[in-house]
This record gives C-alpha cells, sequence and structure tokens, in this order.
C-alpha cells in the first residue's frame, strides 16, 4: 500500500504556500453527492453517484499519486489533461462497473471513461480502451492500494435499463444527461478545492419570483410610456394572453405573432410566469443568429442585470487545445436567464465533449423560448425535433417556438417513407386567434416581381430605392451588401456580419435615432436585421428568398403603424442564390407564390412553403439518427462521430478575428487593452465575453491569407487579431479580400 494518503489535486495559496492536499476519498464522496443531485431531477440520481464514486477511481494507483506530488500536477490542469505520461486514471472506474453490472455497466463506463476526453464511440473506441491491458492494469493497480469500502461498495444499486426515459430512443440523450451531471459535478468541486472561495460565490441567483418582479415594474413602465396606438394596444393583448396561458401544463407551445407585435418580451412574460407556476430552474433564450443576440441580451440585462448570461461561441478557443482556463469561457449555464444562440444550445444537446456537455443538466426543468424558429436548420431538423420531444416528455423542459411564420413541424407521412417527418405533436398555440392578428396588424402592401426571371442590376436599384427618403434595402449575401452600398448615395448606412457586434450595436443605434427624429435615413443590410431588430422604415426592398424571410423583412416596414400602408418591394437580385439553402427556399417560395393572385403573406401561406421545403431537404443529411440509434445488446452508441457531424455550421471552415473597432469616436485603446489582457492571463471568461464584442468571423480561407500577409497575428490557437490599420473599414467591417472601396466614412 501507498505510503502517502491519496490525494486528489493540490494547489498553493495565495501567498504561495502549498495547501493541505485534496483528499481522494473526500472527492469522489463529494463528486458523487453533487452529480446525484443534479441527475434526481431526471431520476438519475443512482447511476450519477456511482459515477461519481467511481469517476478518479484510478488516482489511487501509486503513478498518479507519484506524478501528483513530483510532476507538478499542483496545476488545474493536473486532473483534466489526462495525456501520456501524465499517469492516466479514468478507466480504472470504468473497467470496474462493466465487471460488476456487464453490459449495463457500459452506461457508467461511457460517462467514467469519458469524463475528461469527453464521450466516446463504443466501436473503435472505448470497446478497445477497455480491452487493453493498460486499462486491465490500472484497475489492478488502483484496488491493490485498497480504496475504502465505502467508495468500492456499489450498495443496493442495480442497474434496470428499461427505466431509461424515451427507452431506445432516449438512450443517448440520457446518457448525455448523466456525463453532464458527471462533469459539472466534478468541475465544481475541484473549482472549491482549486481556487478558494469561488464555489461560494457560485448559485447566488436571484430566484424566478424576484426576476417576474422586476419583470412586472418594467412592463409597467413601458405600457405607461408607451402611446396608445392600434399597434400598442395589440401588444397589450398580446402581453395578456401569454401571461394567462402560461398557467397551462408544461410541454410544447407556439406563439404565432406578426412580427412588429413585441415576441420578445411576451414570450418572457410567459416563460417567468410558467416557470413560476411550475417550479422551473431558469429561462433559455435560444436565437438563431450571434449577429443579433447582443441586442436581445441587452433587453433582458436592462431588466434583470446580472442574472444573465450570454453564451455564444465567436470568441471560443479551438477544441482540440483547450485547457483548464479555455474551459473557464463556457458556461454551465447555471445562471436563471441564458440567452444563447441556436449553434451553441443544440450543438450542446449532441455534444461529446466535456466542455459543451457540463450544461446540459442545467436545461432540465427549464423553459425553452426559440425565437425565430422558423430558422430551425432543415438539414438537421429530424435529430432536433427527436432531441424536443424527448426534453418535454422526460426532462420537464417547456418549449415556446416563437415565430411569425410557424414552420410545418407537425408529424408527415408520405408514399415515399424517406421524406417522412417525426414531427412535434400537440403544440399548443399561445395566441387565442391568430388569423385575428394577423389581419389587424396588417401593415403593409407587397409588390412582387413582375417577371420571376428578369434580374435588376445594383445600379437601377440604388437608384430607385435612392427616390425615397428613408428605405431599407435586405439582400442574400455580404458581397451583395458591399456591391449595393457602393452604389448608393453618401450618407448611406451598411448592417452585415462582417460588422463587430459593437459596431452593429452602434449603427443599428443610429439607425433608430434618425428615423425617431425625421431624418432620411437609407440602410443596406443582409438578412441579420430581419430577426430581433426593431426598426421602422415606410419602405423596404427585399431580395428574392424564402417567404418566411420576406415576411420577416415586411416586419421591417411600418412597423409602429403610422402609415396607413407600408411598401414592401421584392426583386430579383444579379446573382441568384448558391446552390444550397437559400437556393431551396427561394425555390419554394416561386411555386408557392408564383401563381397566387391573393396577399402573398396570407398565414396559410407559410405551412405549404415549408412543407416544400422540408420536403425538398434531407432533415437528418448527416445521418445523426442512425449514429444515435443504440444497440440493445451492446449498448453500442457512435457518440463522438455524431457530435462531430452534428455542426449546424461547419467550424473548421471558419475563423474568429477580433477587430479593433474603436467606436463613433474612432479611439481603439479599449481592443487593444482586452488584447493584452488576453496575452498577459489567457481566456478568463469574463475576458472572452468583452471579446465577443469586437469578434468578426470569415472563412478560413480568407484568415489564412490574411495571416501570410500579416495583416492579422494567432492570439490564441484558432482566434485571431486584426493587425493593419486598414483591415477594418468604420462603414463595412472587416475587409478580408483587400484595401476597402471607400477610405472614409459615409456616416453622417
Amino acid at each position: 500500500m501507498s505510503e502517502f494518503r491519496p490525494i486528489a489535486h493540490a494547489a498553493k495559496d495565495t501567498d504561495g504556500a502549498w495547501r493541505d492536499p485534496h483528499d481522494l476519498a473526500d472527492h469522489l464522496r463529494a463528486v458523487a453527492g453533487l452529480a446525484a443531485q443534479n441527475a434526481s431531477r431526471f431520476k438519475g440520481a443512482d447511476w450519477a453517484h456511482l459515477a461519481g464514486l467511481w469517476h478518479d477511481l484510478g488516482k489511487y494507483r501509486p503513478r498518479f499519486q507519484r506524478y501528483i506530488r513530483q510532476a507538478s500536477g499542483f496545476e488545474a490542469d493536473a486532473h483534466i489533461q489526462g495525456e501520456a505520461g501524465k499517469a492516466p486514471h479514468s478507466t480504472a472506474g470504468a473497467m470496474l462497473a462493466c465487471k460488476r453490472f456487464g453490459v449495463a455497466g457500459r452506461v457508467l463506463a461511457y460517462l467514467i471513461a469519458g469524463h475528461h476526453a469527453g464521450l466516446y464511440d463504443w466501436f473503435g473506441g472505448l470497446d478497445a480502451r477497455l480491452e487493453s491491458q493498460d486499462s486491465h492494469d490500472e484497475l489492478d493497480e488502483a484496488l491493490a492500494e485498497y480504496p475504502s469500502a465505502e467508495i468500492l461498495d456499489h450498495g443496493a444499486f442495480k442497474p434496470d435499463l428499461r427505466e431509461i426515459p424515451g427507452g431506445k430512443d432516449g438512450f443517448a440523450l440520457w446518457i448525455r444527461m448523466l456525463f453532464s451531471c458527471l462533469v459539472d459535478a466534478d468541475f465544481l468541486d475541484t473549482e472549491s478545492y482549486m481556487v478558494a472561495g469561488k464555489s461560494a460565490r457560485r448559485g447566488d441567483w436571484p430566484h424566478v419570483q424576484k426576476l417576474l418582479e422586476q419583470f412586472d415594474r418594467f412592463m409597467a413602465d413601458k405600457i405607461t410610456a408607451a402611446d396608445p396606438t392600434p399597434v400598442n394596444l395589440l401588444r397589450a393583448d398580446i402581453l395578456r394572453q401569454c401571461r394567462e396561458k402560461a398557467h397551462e401544463t408544461p410541454g410544447l407551445f407556439s406563439l404565432t405573432v406578426p412580427t412588429g407585435g413585441g415576441k420578445t418580451l411576451s414570450s418572457m412574460a410567459f416563460a417567468l410566469e410558467h416557470a413560476k407556476r411550475y417550479n422551473k430552474c431558469r429561462i433559455i433564450y435560444v436565437i438563431p443568429y450571434t449577429s443579433i443576440i447582443e441586442q436581445t441580451a441587452d433587453i433582458f440585462r436592462a431588466i434583470f442585470g446580472e442574472a444573465v448570461i450570454e453564451h455564444h461561441s465567436n470568441a471560443e478557443v479551438d477544441a482540440e487545445k483547450e485547457n483548464s482556463k479555455s474551459r473557464l469561457a463556457c458556461e454551465n449555464w447555471d445562471a436563471p436567464v441564458v440567452v444563447t444562440t441556436n449553434v451553441q444550445f443544440f450543438e450542446s444537446l449532441f455534444a461529446a465533449k466535456t466542455s459543451r456537455c457540463r450544461k446540459l443538466h442545467n436545461i432540465v426543468d427549464s423553459v425553452v423560448v426559440l425565437d425565430e424558429a422558423q430558422l430551425l436548420s432543415p438539414e438537421f431538423l429530424q435529430p432536433i425535433l427527436d432531441v424536443l420531444n424527448l426534453l418535454t416528455k422526460h426532462y420537464g423542459v417547456t418549449v415556446v417556438l416563437s415565430t411569425a411564420t410557424q414552420p410545418a413541424l407537425a408529424t408527415r407521412e408520405y408514399f415515399d417513407a424517406r421524406n417522412n417527418m417525426r414531427g412535434l405533436d400537440n403544440v399548443r398555440e399561445i395566441m387565442s386567434d391568430p388569423d385575428a392578428l394577423y389581419r389587424a396588424l396588417e401593415r403593409v402592401n407587397v409588390r412582387l416581381p413582375i417577371d420571376w426571371n428578369a434580374a435588376v442590376s445594383w445600379d437601377a436599384l440604388a437608384s430607385e430605392i435612392s427616390r425615397h427618403g428613408s428605405a431599407l434595402a435586405i439582400v442574400n449575401r455580404r458581397k451583395d451588401a458591399r456591391d449595393l452600398w457602393e452604389r448608393m448615395p453618401e450618407g448611406t448606412l451598411h448592417l452585415s456580419a462582417l460588422m463587430c457586434g459593437e459596431h452593429r450595436s452602434q449603427t443599428i443605434g443610429q439607425i433608430k435615432e434618425r428615423l425617431k427624429n425625421g431624418i432620411p435615413t437609407c440602410v443596406v443590410s443582409t438578412q441579420l436585421v430581419e430577426a430581433g431588430v426593431d426598426v421602422d422604415f415606410p419602405v423596404v426592398y427585399r431580395a428574392l428568398v424564402g417567404l418566411d424571410s420576406i415576411a420577416q423583412a415586411a416586419g421591417r416596414c411600418n412597423r409602429e403603424g403610422r402609415l396607413d400602408k407600408g411598401e414592401v418591394v421584392v426583386f430579383v437580385p444579379p446573382q441568384a442564390a448558391p446552390p444550397g439553402l437559400l437556393r431551396k427556399g427561394e425555390d419554394a417560395c416561386r411555386s408557392v407564390l408564383h401563381a397566387h393572385t391573393s396577399k402573398p403573406l396570407e398565414r396559410d401561406l407559410f405551412a405549404r412553403y415549408f412543407e416544400k421545403l422540408y420536403h425538398a431537404c434531407n432533415l437528418d443529411a448527416q445521418s445523426i439518427e442512425d449514429l444515435l440509434k443504440v444497440d440493445g445488446q451492446t449498448l453500442a452508441v457512435n457518440f463522438r462521430t455524431a457530435a462531430d457531424k452534428f455542426k449546424l455550421i461547419q467550424d473548421e471552415d471558419s475563423a474568429p478575428v477580433i477587430v479593433r473597432y474603436g467606436g463613433l469616436d474612432g479611439s481603439d485603446d479599449k481592443v487593444d487593452e482586452l488584447l493584452n489582457t488576453l496575452r498577459k492571463h489567457g481566456p478568463e471568461r469574463w475576458l472572452m465575453r468583452k471579446l465577443q464584442r469586437y469578434t468578426v468571423t470569415i472563412h478560413r480561407r480568407e484568415a489564412m491569407k490574411l495571416l501570410s500577409q500579416g495583416d492579422i497575428d494567432e492570439v490564441m490557437p484558432g482566434l485571431y487579431a486584426q493587425v493593419s490599420d486598414w483591415l477594418y473599414h468604420p462603414d463595412l467591417g472587416l475587409n478580408p479580400d483587400g484595401l476597402p472601396p471607400k477610405l472614409t466614412s459615409c456616416i453622417v
């Protein structure tokens, strides 16, 4: 037996003196307790408790104990990396589980063996690892140190796979949920030892009741200050209905309200009232675009203050080069209000890595609002619908599909079964009469192309738009926005995702201020303006696109109902959308509207549009369903392969660049200070949040070109920063192609 008392971690105090080591048995018991507490909300406490007890069983082996003392494992990464030569220790518990429980023990093996490196595929991954001689040696060496009976005894635990939430179809999500419970418990208990006092600051969040009181005060002030216009009266009624329907039993809801009807705040009212009524833990607000998340987060922060966390991936580091500090840039979503993106939310639900999975158990017993639900990715729609059904049926989640253009998500069956869709059933509409709402909030006339095949040149379009005092033109691509903007008169404003979040926010604020004061304002934008950006133009031009996007564009026209009718002009742009989803949306739109003689935005058209769009798409293009299908005899699942393939945005093709945007005063000292802090201290969570506001994502090919030219440098693996002064234009944002076409700002 080792002459040392087995320890899990060691650390120094702020004065440089070593504190008492973290006792290994204490760590295992604490993690077991925390994991069980996390999993108790979905009846997984017994599984999670045993996973916690055995997750670091391999640390009893002398090899690890020598390493933690002699090889300077006195660092936060000591228990995380598990690299070759650093005393692997995460297999012994997995081996013990399989020996004790046979095939059922593989459930625990997935959790324990993956708690550092992430969930494995079974065949060619975890099965080979468990069969290796090194793994057998690890277990034998750990048991030879005589861990206490309290640690090794599994008590009355008898694994029963018949109790899996959702059965075979729910197995993969259940494993990821249990994995989340274990990983978060391990991080939190390690953190409580490694960083004195930090854990005491966690969890000090206001209760939902307090948030509801803050919200009610905010809304009372807002309603008092609002003019009693017909639009505002309708918004007040929408808010009332949301509050009333919040008392219905948890499950699936739709909130179908025309753009401009106040869905953001009304959906939050529903979420808060529902959370209070049914003791839900948090509200998770999911937004399709990173480019607009800041505005929604700012709205909620104005109401709830620091109870809101904003989590998206613009400034996350290379996942292959994570360390303890970079992991701190990822949240475990323990706050009561989380604002995140479709990418972050859904990729986490299908993830294998510890940093992504850690937050999953905090989705349990929450209210999830899917803002602009029509933008759920068609190529991943089937696995997304499957996981939403599992969350609402087995994990206490209430989901609200909030949009002006509800997608057709009910179950559908066709003669060709390959086109079938397992949909969301029993979805309850929150609005009592959406059709009446659409009639009441009809504020625009839509002019369609006379010839659907006749493209309009940018020059002709710019000339036509310029005749209006104020107008918004929305195009399909960043390059289109730049090409049209170049042809517009001096003073035209520009919005695209080539502008960092801080730049976009300031420009949107400027647009609103000019419109409010009656200053003629022309804007050229990509589709980022269509979701969550509350601007009100008398005229909107929209490049031909899917019908849902045309409706969203119409929501930026006569939004406040001050005109009898606004004007929306749909035009055929010089270049068709590239093959892919945009082209399929355009084709579905042509098909629905081509012979349509009535109003183009009638509500019943959207179901037909989405049915045509989804029929044209492979709703599980990456075969996620097959990868996550469990073999009942072996419990084999391809967790890692599925996670690698479930990418709503292909990360390997993109690169985040921190830009030196100095705001309207032209000073970029703030960005320089943040970058200096990043280089000196690494990716602290608060710092990465701030840097997100100054980050633009471009294609990796473009980033490599700029890097070779010395225009950017790599400040962290996979994260770049602007070097060249000319690279960021004050109107157009980042220009990865060359010198900007206009060297002076046109903003007046």
